[in-house]
C-alpha cells in the first residue's frame, strides 16, 4: 500500500516498517489517573501490566480493578474478565452497545473499564502498525497532520480522528478524538509530553496528558482527564 510522507516518517521514527510488521505482541506497564477515572468511580492504574496483539484488537490488562488477580480482556468487539488461572469470570458481547444509556453515565464496572482501557491503549500503543493497516483510511491534511477514518470492526474512540506529528522527526505530538462512550461531547486532545527508548533502542511515547479539546482545536489546560505513563515497552515476534 502507498503511505503518505507523514506516515512514512512516523513509522521510521518508531523503529521502521520491518519491526512492526514482524512483531506479534506488545508488552508494557502503565500508570494512569485523572478525572475520567474519578467520574466513573474507577480505581487508578498503578503499574498495571498489559499484553496486546499488534495486528488485531486483542489486549489484556492486569489488574483491571481492585482485585489484583482479575484481568480485563478485549477480544475484538467483546470483553471478558479472567481469573489468575485464565478462567472466564464474566463476559460481554458487543460491549460498546451497553454504553448508550443507563448507569454507565455515572459509574463503570470492570467489564466497562476492560473495554475502554484496552481499546484505547491498543489504539495508542500500536500506532505505527495502524498506519500500515488497509482497513483504516488515512489522509494527509497537511505536512505533519493526518486524518484517520476507522472501520466499525476496530474498537476506538471515534470513527474520525486526527494525529499531529513533528514534521522533521516524525514523532507524535497530539492525537485528537471524541471519547464517544463517555459522551458525544467528550472531544479530547491526547498530548505526548515525553518520549523514551527501551532497552532495545525502540522509541515510544512514554508520557501523555489528555484534556478537553478547545474550540480552535488546541488542548485546554484542564481539567486533566487522563495522565498516562508508560513504564516499559517491548515488542515480541
Amino acid at each position: 500500500m502507498s503511505l503518505t510522507e507523514t506516515a512514512e516518517k512516523a513509522i521510521a521514527a518508531y523503529g521502521g516498517r520491518a519491526i512492526w510488521q514482524s512483531a506479534k505482541t506488545l508488552e508494557t506497564e502503565v500508570t494512569a489517573h485523572g478525572l475520567a477515572f474519578t467520574l466513573k468511580r474507577r480505581p487508578f492504574f498503578r503499574r498495571a501490566r498489559m499484553v496486546m496483539d499488534i495486528h488485531r484488537p486483542f489486549s489484556t490488562l492486569t489488574p483491571i480493578g481492585r482485585n489484583p488477580a482479575v484481568t480485563g480482556v478485549l477480544d475484538g468487539l467483546d470483553v471478558r474478565l479472567e481469573n489468575a488461572e485464565g478462567h472466564v469470570i464474566s463476559e460481554r458481547r458487543n460491549a460498546r452497545d451497553y454504553f448508550k444509556i443507563g448507569r454507565r453515565l455515572f459509574w463503570w464496572d470492570d467489564l466497562d473499564m476492560s473495554y475502554f482501557a484496552n481499546y484505547a491503549s491498543w489504539n495508542y500503543f500500536t500506532l505505527p502498525a495502524l498506519l500500515m493497516r488497509e482497513d483504516i483510511e488515512w489522509r494527509e491534511l497537511e505536512p505533519g497532520s493526518l486524518e484517520a477514518r476507522f472501520p466499525d470492526s476496530i474498537p476506538t474512540h471515534s470513527r474520525v480522528q486526527r494525529f499531529r506529528f513533528e514534521c522533521a522527526s516524525g514523532r507524535l505530538i497530539q492525537h485528537d478524538y471524541t471519547a464517544q462512550i463517555i459522551s458525544p461531547l467528550a472531544a479530547a486532545s491526547n498530548v505526548v509530553l515525553q518520549h523514551k527508548q527501551n532497552s532495545a533502542g525502540l522509541l515510544y511515547p512514554s508520557l501523555r496528558r489528555v484534556t478537553p479539546k478547545g474550540p480552535k482545536g488546541k488542548p485546554l489546560g484542564g481539567p486533566l482527564l487522563i495522565h498516562l505513563e508508560i513504564h516499559d515497552f517491548r515488542l515480541l515476534s
